[in-house]
């Protein structure tokens, strides 16, 4: 495979070997690097002297920055409306062949570790955290969703922790995804070349994961659960606001800081990740990706999609101007719209049995 595709496969021995190399985008991911991926492990699935799949990355502080955005934004100006669809498609259907490999799946993630990154990462049968790792879905900071099967998965965890992180964008570390369980070992990022060496020579390896694995400690989410479970267990983003900005005991400060983040945020992108976790506890993964890909190819002509990216990379950080700039402003009657009508493409998800 092409290094300027910025991903290269190889097998060693009994381990396929998946190298994320694109340091100068800290390993954004492209339409072509999604296709790559699936057809690898698609490839991979079948073939009999392939024990175990390792994923890692040449950047010494990101694993992956989740969907090459600055491609994105050159799409948006050009209205290449289908060349952005066609990214999403590959995305998700990527999420689903991983979910379904069932060879042993070993991701070692010593940096951050976003969005569409979280995606190539999460679904397999582990996830291997070293000091350095850093998880968020930042998603609605750019006018979108928290995708690559955040519906699923966030919508999950425990104590309204999926609701927090889905309308905050904020970084966890290894501590709190381990307990989370968005992480299924932490390990020293220096003993990684022990877990290649491993799927090298077909070591059975879950006891060598056990046995590596360090227990993080209590993470800093772990003092907050109380008032992350009582105020993002509301029934409304207005009503969340309404409890971040009146708290006024231990935690006001948390409480402000985390009102102030939110409000950066794109208000439509608020509401419809709101819904996302309410809908989301009801849907398995498959429909949830699909559900995705509903909402992404209305969103993405929208002026919050196109100004939020367009802030980001153009504007280098800027202040995004949201449309509507207020949650009263929002309809909550076409949010849910965008959820139940059926858009011009659905999502196809091939049906993988496992092991073909």
């Amino acid at each position: 495979m092409s290094e300027a595709l910025g991903i290269t496969f190889e097998e060693n021995d009994r381990a396929g070997i998946i190298t994320l190399d694109r340091p100068d985008r800290l390993n954004a991911l492209t339409k072509e690097m999604f296709e790559a991926l699936s057809a690898q492990y698609s490839a991979w699935s079948p073939a009999a002297h392939i024990y175990g799949v390792v994923m890692q990355s040449t950047h010494p502080k990101v694993f992956c920055s989740g969907g090459d955005l600055k491609v994105l934004q050159q799409w948006g100006e050009q209205g290449a409306l289908d060349e952005i669809r066609d990214f999403y498609r590959a995305a998700y259907q990527h999420v689903w062949r991983l979910e379904k490999f069932f060879r042993p799946n070993l991701p070692l993630i010593d940096g951050l570790c976003l969005g569409g990154g979280v995606g190539i990462s999460l679904f397999g049968t582990h996830c291997i955290a070293g000091e350095n790792y850093g998880f968020a879905m930042p998603q609605v900071g750019i006018g979108f969703l928290p995708d690559a099967g955040g519906t699923f998965f966030l919508s999950r965890l425990p104590h309204h922790m999926g609701l927090y992180l889905a309308l905050t964008g904020k970084i966890i570390g290894r501590a709190d995804a381990y307990r989370l369980r968005l992480v299924t070992h932490c390990i020293p990022a220096a003993h990684f070349h022990v877990i290649v060496d491993a799927a090298r020579d077909n070591h059975p390896i879950d006891k060598l994961l056990d046995g590596l694995h360090r227990d993080p400690g209590e993470g800093e989410l772990a003092r907050l659960t109380p008032i992350i479970n009582r105020i993002f267990g509301a029934d409304s983003v207005e009503e969340i606001f309404g409890l971040l900005d009146a708290e006024d005991g231990p935690q006001a400060e948390f409480a402000h800081a985390t009102a102030a983040e939110m409000r950066k945020k794109s208000p439509t992108s608020l509401k419809i990740a709101f819904q996302q976790m309410r809908r989301g506890r009801e849907l398995d993964l498959a429909d949830a990706l699909r559900l995705e890909y509903r909402l992404t190819q209305k969103i993405i002509a929208t002026d919050d999609y196109r100004e939020g990216v367009d802030a980001r990379i153009v504007g280098k950080g800027r202040e995004a101007a949201w449309q509507p700039d207020a949650l009263s402003k929002v309809d909550d009657e076409a949010i849910n719209r965008l959820f139940d009508e059926p858009a011009d493409h659905e999502l196809y998800l091939e049906d993988l049995t496992p092991g073909l």
